[in-house]
């Protein structure tokens, strides 16, 4: 699959190689790359363009149902002999693009980007966080409908290592509702899962560095049916990662509070003292007897949930607790001045 972006790599490889083309003489020559701010405006541009001359089949989707990627139909708008567009054909089944896909915009590089979601189901489960492990079946393509990736059975991708654009789009649905149903075959038929397509300029893509088989600074579309998410603490210091995007900025790349070269997420050390951060951080495990009537607790402000199992009407929830001993407002684990070991407490 194509859709990692593997953000270390390319900048490696950008700093080396940026825009290298054989030259008669010395075999490379150097090709700038292009200004983000003109290029989202040639995006912007192009992506308005096709969400106004194609449609889809609106009245498929009018019933909720577990619709398929393979439901959804779009189609461009006819022409006459002159190349000029005609009117849409049966309005009452579809829909232009434009009429009914939600536009968004986000922040990257300094440049603000717009981008655009087709919403068909919201879906009945968990909204994934942007650094989740998420399970999913999608299929990508260029604006000229190439298909340049897809799954074909349900599949496991970590979200911090895809586009930008997926991390933006993912988080604006829901997973399944959790239940579900396992074929003779051993395939697996979610239920109430989220389900739409995204519309994403380069700069939220691949821009100039993509994978074989995608032109330099495409546009790239995907439908996508999310079924399942799970949280992800990628250093395993106890902090999950999305709490570690300390600037807020759905990025955790570049978030490194000891200054080390080395992103919080992936830091089990994050303030670099002599306590590793899973010692500076409290961890509780609540046991509620829901037949015993008893209620699950009210968690602190400071406190997230990172596991639970049930047995039998037992829950056991497990807990970390971040904790800031002396109230300056900095957490313990990302303040080199205090060294205290909670998990000793």
């Amino acid at each position: 699959m194509k859709i990692k972006n593997y953000a270390t790599l390319l900048l490696i490889l950008a700093i080396s190689f940026t825009g290298c083309k054989k030259n008669d003489d010395d075999g490379l020559i150097s090709v700038p790359e292009r200004d983000r701010t003109e290029q989202q405006l040639i995006d912007k541009d192009s992506l308005l363009g096709y969400l106004n001359t194609h449609y889809y089949n609106s009245s498929t989707f009018q019933t909720p149902a577990n619709f398929k990627m393979s439901d959804l139909i779009i189609s461009e708008l006819p022409k006459d002999a002159n190349g000029n567009y005609l009117d849409l054909p049966d309005p009452d089944n579809n829909t232009l693009l434009i009429d009914d896909v939600e536009i968004k915009t986000t922040t990257q590089f300094d440049v603000e980007y717009e981008y655009y979601i087709l919403k068909l189901n919201q879906g009945g489960g968990n909204t994934p966080r942007f650094t989740d492990d998420i399970n999913i079946n999608f299929s990508g393509n260029l604006m000229d409908e190439t298909v340049f990736d897809s799954t074909i059975n349900p599949t496991v991708l970590d979200l911090v290592n895809l586009l930008q654009g997926w991390r933006n789009v993912m988080v604006e649905f829901s997973t399944s509702d959790g239940n579900f149903v396992i074929n003779p075959d051993g395939t697996v038929e979610f239920n109430d899962y989220g389900f739409g397509v995204m519309f994403l300029p380069s700069g939220l893509a691949y821009f100039s560095s993509p994978p074989s088989g995608i032109p330099l600074y495409s546009n790239l579309i995907f439908k996508f049916e999310l079924y399942q998410s799970a949280h992800n603490d990628h250093d395993t210091d106890g902090v999950l990662s999305h709490l570690e995007d300390l600037d807020n900025n759905q990025s955790v790349f570049d978030d490194d509070t000891d200054e080390d070269n080395v992103p919080d997420f992936l830091d089990a050390n994050d303030d670099n003292d002599s306590l590793l951060t899973r010692s500076e951080l409290k961890f509780n495990i609540y046991t509620v007897d829901t037949n015993q009537g008893e209620q699950e607790p009210v968690l602190a402000a400071n406190e997230t949930e990172i596991s639970r199992t049930e047995t039998a009407g037992v829950i056991t929830i497990n807990t970390v607790e971040i904790v800031d001993s002396n109230n300056d407002g900095i957490p313990d684990y990302l303040d080199k001045d205090t060294v205290i070991d909670h998990s000793t407490s």
